[in-house]
């Protein structure tokens, strides 16, 4: 008869030489993540091909899976820490939040209610009014931790439609004749979670009515109104208003303010997706950023953006967040023993019933630097984005495509035929991503194809923008060529 295996977990032996194994690993990946291709220049399938096609009956030594991650999985990542990563928002990790994060593994907690997690839960309060009171925000917003602003939008979004139409939760939309049909307004440089939110929440994709927008890529609060305007001739009922703080293309900035009067007019929920930019709010002189803040029912911040946290860390702020738990509250007799009705259960605040330890991270990252690093290194990134638009204005070759507001520079190559310029700005962009040594994005701004570089990168700093520079301006010689 076959031995049977041992029952139980890894010998406390071995898993604390892994540990110690797994520290160093991980402190030579982070000083040494410079020396690495930025991205794989691998063909579909290569990974799962070089991977058993059945799962194992028995068990495996944790040497052999180490040494499958570091030959097969690392190899194959898109290192969106490498500080010549300069795709999207610039993602970064930082020391404190990997910290925090390996923490939170062997805690293991459901942050749920507050009995099931008392310090999970006053931790995650703390750090969303920490979080409230630097982005100059008024006492009457409070807050919920989710993974993304994707999730943020649509849980905002359920309370307007259940304030817009009473019993949405109870009885639904479907097949209620009282109920006209309602329209989402957002720019048409908006992120497309609103249009997910609506599907999620049985509004219809084709609700979300996308307004133009101003020669800076911002909302026209004029054609907000006039699209509101129209609407109502037809009988359709304005629902709410998503506006952006630092749009996923361009960073640009809706007039927060306008489009809050208008808003007020038409008795509208009044969303302002900061995902991105409302970070740019710890810095004091950039106080112009929170204009209007304070007319909205909702913001979504996400600190795992521009706040330097791992990713994910989402904050959906509510005025008023008891009118989010109106909604979602539920209390199966299986729970009731473990809820505190004095206590704040973030269970009630959200689809979500299991919930992770995501505030361990925030506060620790918010401690080991404050306020006042984290808005050093802002100021940083935004020089850096300043620097290279100077370097782009100054070479006849490119135009920049949009103004620099945030640490987000769109630009756009010029050197071919009009007809061509499209193709060439694409094709640069996928040289310089396949060859390994830097990583950008492009993105499609009036009709036309434009790069784009996001710095937020801690370890980015001006000789990987001027390596990454040199690399674009060589590659565009080689594609001419």
């Amino acid at each position: 008869m076959k031995d049977r295996q041992p029952l139980g977990d890894v010998p406390p032996e071995e898993f604390r030489w892994q540990l110690h194994e797994l520290a160093d690993w991980i402190a030579d990946y982070r000083e040494k993540i410079e020396t690495l291709p930025v991205a794989p220049n691998a063909k579909p399938g290569a990974i799962i091909g070089a991977l058993p096609k059945q799962a194992p009956d028995d068990g495996e030594p944790l040497d052999r899976i180490f040494a499958d991650i570091r030959s097969l999985i690392v190899p194959g990542m898109v290192h969106w820490g490498h500080p010549m990563f300069l795709g999207y928002f610039g993602w970064t990790t930082t020391a404190p939040g990997i910290l925090g994060e390996i923490i939170t593994a062997p805690l293991n907690v459901n942050a749920m209610t507050w009995r099931t997690s008392p310090a999970a839960t006053e931790l995650e309060t703390l750090v969303i009014d920490w979080l409230r009171q630097w982005m100059q925000l008024p006492k009457e917003f409070d807050g919920v931790v989710y993974d993304t602003a994707s999730v943020g939008v649509t849980h905002a979004l359920a309370v307007a439609r259940e304030e817009a139409a009473p019993g949405a939760r109870k009885r639904g939309l479907a097949g209620r004749g009282d109920l006209p049909t309602f329209r989402i307004y957002a720019s048409e440089q908006a992120h497309s979670s609103a249009e997910k939110a609506a599907i999620a929440l049985g509004l219809g994709e084709e609700n979300v009515q996308r307004v133009g927008c101003d020669a800076d890529f911002r909302m026209d609060p004029s054609a907000l109104r006039e699209m509101i305007a129209r609407d109502r001739r037809a009988k359709f009922k304005p629902l709410a208003t998503v506006a952006t703080v630092g749009t996923t293309s361009t960073a640009s900035v809706d007039p927060v303010s306008e489009i809050a009067k208008i808003c007020r007019e038409n008795k509208m929920w009044l969303h302002i997706d900061g995902a991105y930019g409302a970070g740019l709010a710890l810095l004091p002189e950039q106080k112009w950023v929170t204009a209007g803040w304070n007319e909205a029912d909702s913001l979504v911040v996400n600190p795992h953006k521009m706040l330097f946290v791992p990713l994910d860390f989402s904050v959906l702020y509510v005025r008023d967040l008891e009118r989010l738990r109106r909604v979602f509250t539920l209390v199966p007799e299986y729970l009731r023993g473990d809820t505190v009705e004095a206590e704040k259960n973030y269970m009630d605040y959200g689809i979500q019933l299991g919930r992770r330890f995501r505030a361990l991270k925030a506060w620790m990252v918010f401690r080991a630097f404050g306020r006042a690093g984290m808005a050093a290194r802002i100021r940083e990134h935004l020089r850096l984005a300043n620097l290279l638009a100077d370097w782009v204005t100054t070479d006849n070759r490119f135009e920049l495509a949009a103004p620099v507001v945030m640490p987000v520079v769109c630009f756009r190559c010029i050197s071919a035929p009009e007809k061509e310029t499209d193709k060439l700005n694409s094709e640069i962009v996928e040289r310089i991503n396949a060859s390994g040594r830097a990583y950008l994005t492009q993105t499609r701004l009036r009709g036309r194809t434009v790069m784009r570089i996001g710095l937020g990168n801690v370890l980015t700093t001006e000789q990987h923008l001027r390596k990454a520079w040199k690399l674009i301006q060589k590659t565009v010689t080689q594609v001419a060529a």
